[in-house]
């Protein structure tokens, strides 16, 4: 708005100066003399009269009388001197009036005549989107007016809630989901859109109903991108990585080569994989595929991925994606997304350095996301020799405060608790973990190890709390 109001201020200028400039000029110092006007007259004619002697078009006599008749004429109209008359000053002052005036009013007159017949508020981008919010505010309130007199519509009240979540309204998105009806236990794309509603209620916690909601729409649409992606995350967070890894791997069988969000799923893939021990270029172990005849207790799981389409994604391509989306970031800075997802494929290369600067440029959006919390500090305690402490983690126990039961957080806050002998400290972080860890895993089996070891060095006893 500022960059208008300055163009039209400099436009108003020059339209004054361009008026205002003649009207300011002074006006010629003297008047007219009469004699020398006369004068002037009367030699044009005599110097008339000798061009049609020359010429032959008169006579000598003839010319000798009229230029006698014209010297007397002179004579009689110079004999006495006439006055010299001055334009009077009055005139400029009136220029200078006229001129102040137009100044005055032009400015005001263009500015009221844009505040009554323009729109002021649509060179404003903020009071632009307020007033499209205030309109769908408006409409949504229109649709739930015509639920409650007409109940009986559950694509109508699927339409709303997913309205009300988009506004971020989602104690009535959540009655609304519930209002479908079912719409709600028919339709994948619906279960998932409420299982992410109830995750976001949860703190981004998808265990639970949210995941059971996932995989019931994976088990009607075994691709569903969205079901694929919260299922892979779900394991993710309980550290089965090999799970997550099959659930994006077919995941990025669905998305546009190159594009940013295969980017971002095949950084999470390299990190699963390195996390669970797998080779880069070979695909994770089948997981068991559901006899169509028969009631599998894992609902959701998937077939084996197809090992070609699993690994196109080499990285080569991987590498250049990232060079044009870290080229892409330098004309637009402030994509704080674009930043995140930049300093997560650092963080898998082993490029600590440009991952932690890319951390620190995502602002905002890491302070609010636990996940991103984490990962800033696990490259801060990377790049300190794996010391967990100073800024390390503040981010950890910023990352616990938005969500108490982060897996990664926990076991970052337990080791830096180990290593500082809080023992206590350290088994109740650790113990929090084991709740979300797949009963008989290694990585349970690892926890508990831990735990034991604190209990000992700390004098609490071997028996873990219930």
């Amino acid at each position: 708005m500022s960059v208008f109001i300055s163009i039209a201020v400099l436009l108003t200028l020059l339209a004054l100066v361009w008026v205002v400039r003649p009207l300011l000029r002074p006006p010629p110092p003297a008047g007219v003399s009469s004699q020398r006007l006369n004068a002037a007259i009367y030699r044009d004619q005599l110097e008339a009269l000798d061009r049609d002697l020359a010429r032959g078009a008169i006579s000598q006599e003839d010319c000798e009388a009229t230029r006698d008749e014209l010297q007397l004429r002179l004579l009689d109209d110079t004999e006495a001197p006439a006055p010299v008359h001055h334009t009077s000053g009055a005139s400029f002052w009136a220029g200078r009036f006229t001129a102040a005036v137009i100044v005055l009013l032009m400015p005001i007159g263009a500015g009221g005549m844009y505040w009554w017949l323009g729109e002021p508020a649509a060179i404003d981008p903020v009071a632009a989107q307020k007033s499209n919010e205030d309109q769908a505010m408006k409409m949504v309130d229109i649709l739930a007016d015509r639920l409650r007199a007409n109940p009986d519509n559950p694509t109508g009240w699927a339409m709303l809630a997913r309205s009300y979540k988009v506004m971020g309204r989602f104690a009535e998105a959540e009655q609304a989901f519930l209002k479908a009806g079912d719409l709600l236990n028919t339709e994948p794309d619906l279960m998932v859109d409420y299982a992410d509603l109830l995750a976001v209620r949860a703190n981004n916690n998808i265990e639970g109903r949210p995941l059971e909601l996932v995989n019931k729409a994976l088990s009607l649409d075994p691709q569903h991108p969205m079901g694929l992606m919260m299922a892979g995350v779900a394991a993710y967070r309980r550290f089965d990585y090999k799970e997550a890894v099959v659930y994006w791997e077919t995941l990025l069988t669905l998305l546009e080569p190159g594009s940013p969000d295969a980017l971002q799923v095949a950084t999470d893939i390299s990190e699963a994989r390195v996390r669970a021990g797998l080779p880069a270029a070979e695909t994770s172990a089948p997981m068991p595929a559901t006899n169509p005849g028969t009631q599998d207790t894992r609902a959701g799981e998937l077939p084996p991925v197809d090992p070609a389409a699993a690994a196109a994604m080499t990285p080569e391509m991987v590498n250049q994606m990232v060079d044009r989306l870290a080229e892409r970031l330098k004309s637009t800075p402030d994509d704080l997304t674009g930043w995140a997802r930049l300093a997560r494929t650092y963080k898998t290369q082993g490029r600590l350095v440009e991952a932690e600067q890319a951390y620190a440029k995502a602002g905002k959006l890491v302070d609010g996301d636990p996940d991103l919390l984490t990962q800033y500090a696990d490259v801060l305690a990377m790049r300190a020799d794996n010391k967990i402490e100073g800024r390390t983690l503040t981010l950890v126990n910023k990352a616990l405060a938005l969500d108490p039961n982060h897996p990664t957080a926990l076991m970052m806050a337990g080791t830096a608790a180990y290593r500082r002998a809080d023992y206590a400290q350290a088994v109740s972080h650790w113990e929090k973990v084991l709740t979300v860890l797949p009963p008989g895993s290694n990585d349970a089996a690892m926890v508990q190890s831990e735990i034991a070891d604190a209990r000992a060095k700390g004098g609490l006893g071997l028996q873990a709390k219930p």
